[in-house]
This record gives structure tokens, sequence and C-alpha cells, in this order.
């Protein structure tokens, strides 16, 4: 028996604090919980989920690029405060051949102007924003269509 396809769900910096973080625009979900309705969800569409966070810009490359040696069939991506900075994270997206998904609780867009650009986004296949933790669930609805 094959092992079911894997979606790397890669979350970048302070979102471990999500549930206390700024609860009004963040939610109370920790990542955590958003991770166990992921797995869930994952299991009745016939996936598996491997969920990472981290504080460092690094990191969430590295995994970008084992994601792709390790033949994901998706990448769910919220880059926190990366998504408005990261070059280096853009060119990752960009030299792999594996989906990349980006997600975020909020709504950039409607937050401060510096938070309106996105690096991530332009690289990405697809995007969901603003439906708190549920942009996850609809991310990982359509990395399971792909």
């Amino acid at each position: 028996m094959s092992e079911l396809p894997v979606i790397f769900v890669l979350s970048g910096p302070n979102l471990n604090l999500l549930g206390t973080r700024e609860p009004e625009i963040y939610g109370h979900d920790t990542l955590d919980d958003i991770h166990a309705r992921l797995t869930d969800k994952a299991a009745t569409l016939g996936l598996r989920i491997d969920c990472r966070q981290t504080n460092h810009e690094g990191a969430l490359i590295d995994w970008l690029h084992e994601a792709h040696f390790a033949g994901a069939k998706a990448v769910l991506l919220n880059g926190g405060g990366y998504t408005h900075t990261s070059v280096a994270i853009h060119d990752a997206i960009k030299s792999i051949r594996v989906p990349v998904i980006e997600v975020h609780l909020s709504d950039p867009q409607t937050r401060e102007s510096f938070r309106h650009l996105s690096y991530i986004g332009m690289a990405a296949a697809a995007h969901f924003a603003g439906h708190g933790a549920d942009s996850y669930m609809l991310a990982l609805d359509a990395a399971a269509r792909l």
C-alpha cells in the first residue's frame, strides 16, 4: 500500500502565539488547534499533513525545498510577517514544482498599507485570507483538488 499524498503546512514568525496574540485580529484558535483540524480533515480527503512552525526565514526556505524533494502534493504557507518582506521566500517558491497556497487568518488588504504587498502571493498558486482559521480549511480543500 502506498503512502498517502502529503500536504506541508508551514507557518512563519509569531504564529506559535496564536490564541493569545491579538485575538481580536487572529482569533482564539491556537496553531495546535488549527493543525488538529487540518489533520482530521486531511484524513477524510485521503491526504496526510506535515505541520511545521518557525520564527526563522531560512527554515521556511529549507522546508519549501524539502516539500519539493519529498514530492509533496502542495504547501499551505502562512509566512506571517515574511509575507511582506521576503524576496528569498518568493524565490524559493518560484524554484520548486510544488504548488504553494498562501494562507492568512486576517485579510492583509484591509490592514496597514505595508501589509498590502505580498512577495509570497506573487509566487503562490492561490490565496485564502480573511476567514480566520477557516482560511486553512479552504486552502486544504483547494490543495486536495490539485
